[in-house]
């Protein structure tokens, strides 16, 4: 089923009416730029809060923590949430929810449902792929499930719908109905891995064809974004000295069909090092041009796709991660980008061919390591971090104020485990989020459009 520009934004986590992503980003720049702390009260302090649905959980534990008896989140007064997936749930498929719950993205469904599919970052397991063998494109690792959710943000329906993969960490959402999966690792199993898988969103019981989109890359894939007039894909990657690529298919809407796979080059600039001493170009759109990778999927013995890259001159970016495309931009995270290695936000504008930098955070109170990320119907951005000591969801408002919203509130061992996959219901009630160990999903609700400070 096609969808319209309009429809896809709406899926995507921005308001049919369009907000722009970038005027948060610049404001906590310019911020920073004069030394100030760009802390903001945001949604106001925040508190540990047992699930509303604390009740149904009773006798559910990992390590001995209880969730019917500990917070799983901290939040802001007035907000709640319920625990609606959890690592070992029984699925209506007969499968168990697998762990290392991380990208995932919400689409609309009938009935005012929303389905929701989930990767699963999973290393190679001795118990196999999660699905009969006729259904696993390998005999190992992770792969991504799909819950469809009722509006009284409770599970109507789970399963599988993709097995066999590996270290499926972040992916995308497409304009036509599907979400493309990543594998972050270049392992060689019975087969190779470090592909693309689509899976296509659907409420019915079952399993994706696990074909590999080769001509997208054989790579440490982390996330991806479509831009909806074109069908074009932009894909990062998650490693030290990545590079950011682009991907023009033969045919729109259709990965399978083949295509050309290229980096990203900024004009003058031979091989940049963006992360560091990279902040003098701070909100400067830097002009760029793409090179053909000609060996999409080496082997080995072969030459990487990211050493092609940056033999012709791609930019070098550190640990490129979450990817969101937004108001007419592609926008993409650098964990432990700038000098501070505290994380980078680069903007990617289609129409006009250039990159901006819009964020280096100069420390931990502004973001600290900023991983997936997306944008509320409201307009402020939503980053899930990946850093030390407690994890947090940041909110970014429209004075570039970075704010936090939710804390990981679980205690040890999990309390230092990240937050992943944060993506709004169409309907923009509801905001959906991963703890990634032990893997559990919230669905979190509240005054969102209280006056905020």
């Amino acid at each position: 089923m096609g969808f319209s520009r309009r429809r896809f934004l709406s899926i995507a986590g921005a308001s049919a009416a369009g907000v722009s992503m970038l005027s948060p980003l610049e404001a906590l720049y310019a911020r920073a730029a004069r030394g100030q702390v760009a802390r903001g009260v945001g949604y106001g302090p925040l508190e540990a809060k047992l699930a509303e649905n604390a009740g149904e959980l009773v006798g559910v534990a990992f390590n001995g923590v209880e969730l019917s008896t500990n917070p799983v989140l901290e939040l802001p007064p007035g907000f709640n949430y319920t625990v609606i997936s959890y690592t070992g749930q029984l699925m209506d498929d007969g499968n168990k929810v697998p762990s290392n719950h991380d990208g995932m993205a919400a689409f609309p469904s009938p009935n005012n449902t929303t389905i929701l599919v989930r990767n699963h970052e999973l290393n190679p397991t001795p118990n196999g792929a999660f699905a009969k063998p006729e259904f696993v494109y390998d005999q190992i690792g992770g792969g991504t499930t799909t819950i469809v959710v009722g509006p009284d943000r409770r599970v109507r329906k789970h399963f599988v719908s993709l097995a066999g993969t590996i270290r499926n960490c972040a992916g995308g959402p497409t304009p036509w109905r599907s979400w493309v999966s990543c594998e972050e690792t270049l392992t060689i199993a019975a087969k190779r891995h470090g592909y693309n898988f689509e899976v296509p969103v659907t409420s019915e019981i079952k399993v994706a064809d696990p074909v590999p989109l080769v001509a997208m890359g054989r790579f440490n894939h982390e996330a991806l974004a479509v831009d909806p007039a074109t069908g074009w894909v932009y894909q990062t990657e998650d490693d030290g000295t990545s590079s950011f690529y682009r991907f023009v298919p033969n045919e729109y809407g259709n990965l399978r069909s083949g295509g050309t796979l290229e980096a990203l080059v900024i004009d003058g600039m031979f091989r940049v090092n963006t992360r560091t001493n990279f902040a003098q170009y701070k909100n400067q759109p830097l002009p760029v041009s793409w090179v053909k990778i000609g060996n999409v999927d080496p082997g080995p013995n072969e030459t990487p796709v990211k050493t092609q890259a940056q033999n012709n001159g791609a930019a070098i970016f550190s640990r490129g991660e979450g990817c969101w495309y937004g108001n007419g931009l592609v926008y993409f995270t650098c964990t432990d980008g700038g000098n501070a290695r505290q994380g980078q936000i680069f903007a990617y504008n289609p129409t006009d061919d250039t990159i901006t930098l819009v964020v280096e955070s100069s420390g931990s109170e502004e973001l600290n390591a900023p991983d997936n990320v997306t944008v509320s119907p409201f307009g402020d951005l939503f980053v899930c971090e990946d850093g030390s000591g407690i994890e947090y969801v940041q909110g970014v408002n429209q004075r570039g104020e970075v704010y936090r919203f939710a804390a990981n509130a679980i205690p040890a061992p999990f309390n230092g485990s990240e937050f992943a996959g944060a993506c709004f219901s169409p309907d923009g009630k509801t905001l959906f989020v991963n703890i990634q160990s032990p893997g559990i999903t919230c669905a979190i609700w509240g005054p969102w459009t209280r006056r905020r400070s």
